[in-house]
């Protein structure tokens, strides 16, 4: 899986875990406020505009503002799949 995939992924199950912890509509609609990105009515990553990096970026610190550590917490594990890529947790 090249980069481009490896985020869309990655955003896709955070969106996913966020689902669960506020629920899909909050989730959701709070993803697609985040610029470059392009979800589906499943909260999947389909397109990203823009730098990857700084989308993934936007989208924990949309999350982060709405939960705080909570967040942080629950991103850990999912960010541990994927040791390549910066991200904004650490």
């Amino acid at each position: 899986m090249d980069k481009f995939e490896q985020y869309k992924a990655l955003m896709s199950e955070i969106i996913a875990k966020q689902i669960v912890i506020l629920g899909p509509q909050i989730a959701i609609i709070k993803a697609r406020g985040v610029a470059g990105l392009t979800i589906d009515e499943e909260g999947r990553v389909v397109d990203i505009k823009g730098e990857p990096a700084a989308a993934l970026q936007s989208l924990i610190d949309v999350y982060v503002n709405l939960s705080g550590l909570i967040v942080k917490n629950a991103l850990g594990s999912i960010f541990s799949k994927y040791p390549g890529l910066k991200n904004g947790i650490n």
